[in-house]
């Protein structure tokens, strides 16, 4: 295609560049179809990503729109559609207005204006992997009307960060009233030849390495790609919050080509603006993960005005539910410093019926009131799981409720997830605990978008293959690069659970390695299975929110080493796949005027423990190098804290 060899004339002289691409750019055939005032550039503010938009003239009357993605002048996305098609019919006939009739929707847009635009700040969450998020980006508004019915106007809004290309499609208040149906959006994706994809076929599926071809089923999102070079990719969705949620698909016509592919239609109101999609670019596999912020910065400032209720921290499940069992995993949780008890499902009655009252304790031996003022007095707070046929029927009054009893949050179980119906439900249960001060962890197949900093009292969530599918070291390795680039998630760690298909110290450094501000520990663990194991401090130490985070090597499914800093100390864990394997871990990142003590947690076979894991500490600077030599299925972790005088 013409826009790449653009590129490349980029890097010759300047005149010669500008005199060689504008007569090959113009003299080609496709340059020929291009509408004229169409093509715009957009740069990163570092300048190393390129987003180029223009609309062709494809027939004498119709046309589409197009963009591609540059990388250091490499290509990433190739020339893709933009579409979405929408019905409105139906309304359009209920008001009396013009019908329309065209096949494509947009193939009759005309372009009536450019609107550029740069923003550049910080905010800080009161969660996060780090302490502060700078949200830097230049912006380009294509403005478009349909050419043949001006009540439809539709801005394509396009932002360049350095983390990445962003772009949605916005639709202005309808001066008629008339309302919105989107019947499906098939934008493209069309990457360089050789591209790989981290394939899941649903939230909590192992996933797999699969070139863009045959794929039996849709991908899950955000979806990390391998491109031919070595270059990085991730195709991801923010603020989906009033829509149906999209995964992947490939081109039944287009080869190499990914499409996004609606779970249902939505019906919309005007005005209002699809969900981002984002197309993530790095060197390293690990800047996707240190750039995941960008998903937050494409949505909306936080909604809740006084956030000093919102409390991260770290929860264990009591397996037993009875009054003498959570008063023993209250005084476990306070010698551990656990912040959290959790009550798992079935406390209250059969989840899966309208008829259980999640305002009622259905089993015997279980003083709900007692074991929360047993805990509020030592500090521990209580969650309350609540699966769906409760939470759908009474959430309009059950936070409330739990906000009397003092409940401090609520596990949403087995969600619905997908269609738009369930999506905005979803968001609206979300607020309703907000109101009530409750904060919320949401399980089983949902997945955020960014919506986290909306409402920071989500916590966490899951959709991913965590200890409750029990997955092997190769899998967790997986991971980070890419459930995790969609934020926080519960992958509720285990310890003493004898399914465990990894080691223990690999159980140990998934805590630094893994983001949850609500963090389980011990999930299938009772408090009886401890014995005081010395490496327990790595977790009674580690904090769930971070003033830093830094991944210092790692690839996807290989191994991955991260280091996550509070205050002055730092936490650090490497899990390796199912393969022994040795690693070098520089502490450059360590101030040069400091001295440091380092605790590190590591297996060895000979410790006499049943965990196996040795605990060696060490004075270490900027200039240390650990040597990490990792067993099969095997980790380290790392806490390293300044000595003071």
């Amino acid at each position: 295609m013409y826009y790449p060899i653009f590129m490349q004339l980029r890097k010759l002289k300047p005149l010669l560049t500008i005199t060689v691409a504008l007569f090959g750019f113009f003299s080609s055939a496709r340059a020929q179809q291009l509408v004229s005032g169409s093509l715009q550039q957009l740069y990163s503010p570092d300048r190393n990503i390129l987003i180029t938009f223009y609309q062709k003239q494809l027939t004498d009357s119709t046309r589409g729109m197009y963009y591609t993605v540059n990388f250091k002048g490499r290509p990433v996305v190739l020339e893709s559609l933009l579409d979405l098609q929408l019905d409105n019919h139906l309304s359009e006939q209920a008001m009396a207005l013009k019908v329309d009739r065209h096949e494509k929707w947009f193939e009759n847009l005309k372009i009536t204006g450019i609107v550029r635009s740069t923003k550049d700040t910080v905010w800080a969450p009161i969660t996060g992997e780090s302490s502060q998020i700078r949200d830097h980006y230049q912006a380009i508004t294509i403005q478009a009307v349909k050419e043949d019915n001006s009540i439809y106007p539709m801005n394509i809004e396009i932002r360049a960060y350095n983390e990445g290309a962003a772009f949605r499609y916005f639709f202005p208040e309808n001066e008629k009233g008339t309302y919105y149906r989107i019947v499906s959006e098939n934008t493209e994706f069309s990457l360089p030849e050789g591209t790989n994809a981290w394939h899941a076929s649903w939230a909590q599926a192992p996933y797999k390495l699969l070139p863009l071809k045959s794929w039996k089923d849709e991908g899950e999102r955000p979806l990390t790609l391998e491109l031919p070079g070595g270059l990085y990719a991730c195709l991801a969705e923010a603020q989906m919050v009033d829509y149906a949620r999209t995964k992947f698909k490939l081109s039944a016509v287009k080869p190499n080509t990914i499409l996004t592919s609606m779970y249902t239609p939505a019906d919309l109101i005007s005005p209002f603006g699809t969900p981002w999609r984002v197309i993530m670019v790095a060197e390293k596999a690990g800047d996707l993960i240190q750039n995941n912020h960008l998903l937050l910065n494409l949505n909306t400032p936080s909604m809740i005005k006084d956030e000093s209720w919102v409390k991260p921290g770290k929860i264990i499940r009591v397996m037993t539910q009875t009054t003498a069992d959570a008063k023993a995993n209250i005084d476990f949780a306070v010698k551990h410093n656990l912040q959290y008890i959790l009550f798992d499902w079935k406390w209250y009655g059969p989840s899966f019926t309208f008829k259980s009252d999640a305002t009622k304790v259905a089993i015997p031996d279980f003083d709900l009131p007692d074991i929360i003022k047993y805990g509020k007095e030592r500090g521990v707070g209580v969650w309350l799981y609540v699966n769906l046929q409760a939470l759908y029927s009474q959430s309009d009054s059950l936070f409330k409720v739990y906000k009397k009893w003092g409940v401090k949050g609520v596990k949403f179980g087995f969600v619905q997830v997908g269609s738009h119906r369930w999506t905005t439900w979803v968001q609206k249960a979300i607020q309703q605990a907000a109101e009530s001060q409750i904060m919320v962890n949401i399980h089983d197949d949902w997945r955020p978008t960014g919506e986290q900093r909306t409402w920071p009292n989500l916590l966490t969530s899951e959709g991913i293959r965590g200890n409750e599918e029990m997955p092997d070291a190769t899998s967790n390795t997986i991971m980070p690069f890419t459930r995790y680039i969609a934020g926080a998630a519960d992958y509720t760690i285990c310890y003493y659970d004898p399914r465990i298909k990894t080691s223990h110290a690999h159980q140990l450094a998934m805590a630094a390695v893994y983001y949850s501000p609500l963090q389980t520990l011990y999930w299938y663990d009772l408090p009886a299975y401890s014995k005081d194991e010395p490496e327990l401090e790595f977790w009674d130490k580690i904090p769930t929110t971070w003033d830093e985070t830094r991944v210092l090597d790692g690839t996807p499914g290989k191994y991955i080493t991260t280091a996550r800093r509070k205050a002055k100390d730092w936490f650090i864990g490497t899990l390796t796949n199912n393969d022994a394997r040795k690693l070098k871990i520089p502490l450059n990142f360590l101030s040069k005027d400091k001295k440091y003590i380092a605790s590190i947690y590591s297996d060895d076979p000979s410790v006499a423990t049943s965990t196996k894991v040795r605990v060696t500490r060490k004075s270490v600077d900027h200039k240390t190098i650990i040597e990490t030599d990792l067993i099969p299925s095997g980790g380290q972790a790392i806490w390293i804290r300044e000595i003071t005088k």
